[in-house]
């Protein structure tokens, strides 16, 4: 398996993509950040991995005590470390707010842009928090089998490419076509995902399955942006379609709200409308991969505001209540169902299977 990269495909393959143009905002030091409450729900399955352990929601009220007892990471990653005491902090619900400092200030240390008191980019930091998470474990896990031995010395190369709970996750494969136009010569390329950063096609109104089939629609390629074709050996214009080859359990939708040409900047503040349950991605999946085809929709992180200022809020599904609720900085309010759809949406978290009760591993 490739390895995770804060790289990996949020945007088409074929198009110049800076994650520092699409500007939109939140404040470093914001206490319970969106991205790491809508990350919640889904890494309570990192129980399984020994490390990385969260309480869920819903301990004290099944009468359960529950005192963490987190497997730390030694020192592979003082990111993961805070990470998970920021988890753990959360989902006990012994205090009516976490602030995130700590950890704040350990990813800090490995990339000083969110050390600035400026405004950043969720979806950025979703990829970064990701990348580093799946980074540390990958090392946690390699270093735990060469101490126990537990392969044969051949195998032990193939460890460089283990996966994480992140990637068995989060990661999804996009199969794109390639056609010349010219010699009708048809090839394939494959590109790891962890966001999709969908086109907005409408400036008032739209669906997220207008703005799915906006991203798979088929497109040429022409003048500037023509493919070099081996058959033809010259650039030629170019038919490009992609689909999903592998769909992940947890898929993240990025809505490309922000748009700059040239000097001109933007948001798009289009109504979107995306449902709560039963999301269809038949249309966009290979036959073959059709495993999941419907996801429920399970986190929003939310922005108001522009390009010059604004606020992150996030809505989040208890997985075992079923209820929603509204997370804006020290404030936490359940919300009816009707009011999870909003205009502010900007990322979009869905699942194909419903998250599990995290059990705390105990020593025997």
């Amino acid at each position: 398996m490739p390895s995770y990269s804060v790289s990996a495909a949020s945007h088409r393959w074929w198009n110049t993509f800076s994650l520092e143009s699409t500007l939109p905002l939140f404040k470093s030091k914001t206490i319970c950040h969106p991205c790491s409450r809508a990350l919640t729900p889904a890494l309570q399955d990192a129980v399984r991995e020994g490390t990385l352990w969260s309480p869920y929601e819903g301990l004290n009220q099944l009468g359960e005590a529950a005192v963490p007892q987190i497997p730390f990471l030694g020192d592979c990653s003082e990111v993961a470390t805070a990470f998970a005491y920021v988890m753990t902090d959360m989902w006990l619900g012994d205090s009516d707010c976490v602030s995130p400092e700590i950890f704040w200030s350990a990813f800090g240390k490995l990339y000083p842009a969110f050390m600035k008191k400026t405004q950043q980019d969720a979806q950025e930091f979703l990829i970064y928090v990701l990348n580093e998470l799946h980074e540390t474990l990958k090392k946690y896990h390699r270093r735990r089998s060469y101490e126990k031995r537990s392969i044969p010395r051949s195998c032990r190369k193939m460890i460089a490419n283990e996966s994480s709970i992140i990637t068995r996750l989060f990661e999804g494969q996009l199969n794109y076509s390639i056609i010349c136009l010219k010699c009708e010569n048809c090839t394939y390329k494959n590109e790891v995902f962890t966001v999709l950063s969908l086109p907005i096609p409408s400036k008032y109104e739209c669906s997220l399955q207008d703005c799915l089939q906006c991203f798979f629609q088929q497109d040429t390629l022409a003048w500037d942006n023509q493919i070099y074709c081996s058959f033809c050996e010259t650039k030629q214009e170019t038919a490009v379609k992609a689909n999903i080859s592998k769909a992940p359990k947890i898929i993240v939708f990025h809505l490309k709200r922000f748009d700059i040409l040239g000097t001109m900047k933007r948001k798009l503040r289009t109504d979107i409308h995306y449902p709560l349950t039963n999301l269809d991605l038949t249309p966009y999946i290979c036959p073959i991969f059709r495993k999941h085809p419907k996801y429920n929709l399970c986190a929003v992180v939310n922005h108001s505001g522009d390009l010059d200022g604004g606020h992150y809020t996030a809505f989040c599904k208890n997985s075992v209540t079923h209820a929603w609720y509204n997370f804006d900085d020290t404030r936490v309010s359940e919300i009816p169902d009707t009011s999870v759809q909003t205009a502010t949406a900007y990322l979009l978290f869905y699942s194909c299977q419903p998250f599990s009760i995290p059990i705390q591993k105990r020593k025997s």
